[in-house]
């Protein structure tokens, strides 16, 4: 069992068993706390970005309600992989109308990923909503919750989660490295925490991946096993395309997309957090914003990536040169 725990993937290593572990979202943690202490709850929504901690904190509810025999009463379901209608009528109902072990009134579905449901599926879902209550309540995950019908929305209490703060991910970076014995310097501490944009998940994985290498963990190393740019070379990529040096620009960005295995979307999303940083007239930037817009949106309709970059670095030259 020691030797499972020391090969498990640091997600679910570290993985916060009880609300304390649980980082961020403290108004959302509190309220679903107080659920649980009453051993009676609504039926919930979870909406927000990947790896905020969504699944995890109904895992946590589950074992905090039912203790050993959560897995009993707790059936997770990811409707990504089954998206029809028939993961409603047969898997929810089947375990829905059966009453849960225990002193706990009602058993939990964890339905993640639930704006990938069909419309078919989710009107049958807010049925089964209705008719299972004595013995069921729902935990809805899902990425957009404008996606989710408003009647199913209506019938839940809704909590929206934040991307994790950057102290909070520092907490989580200094826990692992001390856990780990890794020695990890304060600019890779930095790229972590940028490249993981408030997704823990992200920030976990990328940190094992590094230390498959070293348990010196770098700024280099961090970027290269992210597939991320350093953004002080996007930034010179910029600079030299502002300064009419068209060429050299488009040189040094084909191989920094070739050097990190950048596809056209992701290179294009660090050049726009790096528009602010120019030295150009505030009006040019926000027209570079706008272009930035207009080519992700070409390349996301199958346009060809070099021909559009380059169209964006010939947006930057004419900036700077008029």
């Amino acid at each position: 069992m020691v030797e499972a725990k020391e090969h498990a993937i640091w997600t679910e290593k570290y993985r916060p068993q009880d609300f304390s572990e649980i980082k961020g979202q403290k108004e959302i943690v509190a309220r679903v706390k107080a659920f649980v202490e009453q051993k009676n709850m609504p039926h919930q929504m979870y909406s927000g970005p990947a790896g905020v901690g969504k699944s995890t904190l109904a895992i946590v509810v589950a074992k905090k309600l039912f203790g050993d025999s959560w897995r009993q009463n707790f059936l997770e379901l990811n409707a990504s992989d089954e998206r029809g209608i028939d993961i409603v009528r047969v898997k929810v109902k089947d375990f829905a109308r059966t009453k849960a072990l225990g002193d706990v009134p009602f058993k939990i579905i964890f339905l993640d990923e639930c704006d990938a449901l069909t419309r078919e599926a989710q009107q049958a879902l807010r049925r089964t909503m209705e008719n299972y209550t004595n013995t069921c309540r729902f935990i809805l995950s899902c990425n957009y919750s404008s996606k989710i019908i408003d009647p199913i929305q209506s019938r839940c209490a809704v909590f929206r989660f934040k991307p994790i703060e950057k102290e909070d991910l520092h907490l989580i970076v200094d826990r692992i490295a001390n856990e780990e014995t890794l020695n990890v310097s304060e600019k890779a501490k930095q790229a972590l925490i940028d490249v993981s944009e408030g997704d823990c998940r992200r920030l976990e994985n990328v940190m094992q991946s590094c230390t498959a290498i070293s348990k010196n963990i770098t700024e280099d190393l961090v970027y290269s096993l992210a597939s991320v740019a350093e953004p002080k070379e996007v930034k010179e990529i910029l600079d030299l395309a502002v300064s009419n040096k068209f060429v050299e620009a488009r040189s040094k960005l084909i191989d920094t997309m070739l050097n990190y295995g950048l596809s056209g979307i992701d290179i294009i999303k660090q050049i726009q957090k790096q528009i602010l940083d120019l030295d150009i007239d505030n009006r040019k930037k926000m027209e570079l914003m706008d272009k930035c817009g207009e080519i992700e949106f070409r390349l996301t309709e199958g346009s060809d990536e070099f021909v559009q970059l380059e169209c964006l670095l010939a947006s930057f030259t004419l900036a700077g040169s008029s």
